[in-house]
């Protein structure tokens, strides 16, 4: 079973660059569940951010399989993320460095 996630940014910022971090973990194997990953910046596709109803970025929205669900906000805490997301770690999950 193969988890979709697309993740919804706004430009090279902090945030994003963490965020884009989380979802690669995620994706290189971080998880058990097998992780398929897409990422959505608003600025160059205004009109998908608003079929999926993302008002704030970052946004990380998992698309099934099971019922959806939505991360915003700060992204940097691997641990939260995957928890509130549902999946589960392999292995202790770094965070992000204090910046």
């Amino acid at each position: 079973m193969t988890v979709r996630l697309v993740l919804y940014v706004a430009g090279d910022t902090p945030r994003s660059r963490s965020a884009r971090a989380t979802v690669a973990w995620l994706a290189d194997g971080g998880v058990e569940e097998r992780v398929e990953a897409s990422v959505v910046d608003v600025a160059e596709d205004p009109g998908r951010a608003d079929a999926d109803r993302v008002l704030l970025t970052p946004t990380l929205l998992l698309q099934g399989p099971g019922p959806s669900r939505r991360v915003v906000g700060d992204l940097g805490d691997r641990a939260r993320v995957s928890e509130a997301l549902g999946l589960s770690p392999v292995s202790p999950t770094p965070t992000e460095p204090a910046r």
